[in-house]
């Protein structure tokens, strides 16, 4: 069963667990369990899909309870605000803008594709040292918590753009560093993507957010969890 973070006569959110897929997809043909089935059979009802998150992220998903609604509110998406926490590579300025043109698919190579805009603001939340080896020049592993705010919705956007920055954010098989990921799962113990939509604030004023799991509170300074429950970063 889903957990329902938000529900009204127009929309719900759950909090979207790392490793399902948002919605039926050709490049995941093999899944039979999917967000938007699950949540169909759990409220008996037909639903669409506001936006989407990739496979492996967690966080505030959306989804209309018409399609007038998701209609409206797909409309709108532009304007709403998305946080989202990463756990990254190394430690970047405390605060940041990357504005890179992405290429419309990141599932082919970008030369020849048409570069679109893109735009991701950050705020550094903490940083941290593991005793744990990588690069053979340095005994110790360098990662930072971060928040994100990606300004335009490309695909894989924040994957991309903290690539970009040198950055790449722990567990992305896609866009990181293979050698760090396997390293870091050994000693987190679990192997994921360090990627989550922390919450979403619509035209209009409504706030949907949702904690992360507990297994982020190592990569905060003091140690708690609760950083969906701060207020809003200037930046």
């Amino acid at each position: 069963m889903l957990k329902i973070i938000h529900l009204d006569t127009d929309l719900v959110a759950i909090d979207k667990p790392a490793g399902l897929l948002v919605h039926p997809s050709r490049l995941d043909a093999h899944e039979r369990e999917t967000a938007l089935a699950t949540l169909e059979r759990q409220l008996g009802e037909k639903l669409f899909p506001v936006h989407r998150l990739d496979k492996a992220t967690s966080g505030v998903l959306l989804f209309a309870r018409s399609g007038e609604a998701a209609r409206h509110f797909a409309a709108g998406l532009e304007a709403t605000e998305k946080r989202y926490l990463a756990l990254v590579r190394g430690w970047p300025p405390e605060a940041g803008a990357v504005e890179h043109p992405l290429a419309r698919d990141p599932e082919k190579p970008s030369a020849g594709q048409p570069q679109r805009e893109a735009l991701t603001r950050y705020h550094r939340l903490a940083t941290h040292e593991w005793p744990f080896r990588v690069d053979e020049r340095h005994a110790t592993t360098r990662t930072a918590l971060v928040e994100a705010r990606p300004i335009t919705g490309r695909r894989h956007q924040l994957r991309r753009h903290f690539k970009h920055i040198a950055h790449p954010i722990v567990g992305d098989s896609t866009h990181g560093k293979g050698p760090l990921n396997r390293a870091a799962a050994a000693h987190f113990g679990v192997q994921r993507l360090w990627l989550h939509a922390l919450s979403l604030r619509l035209p209009g004023g409504l706030s949907i957010r949702a904690a992360p799991d507990e297994a982020w509170g190592r990569f905060l300074a003091d140690g708690d969890p609760a950083v969906a429950a701060s207020p809003d970063p200037q930046y």
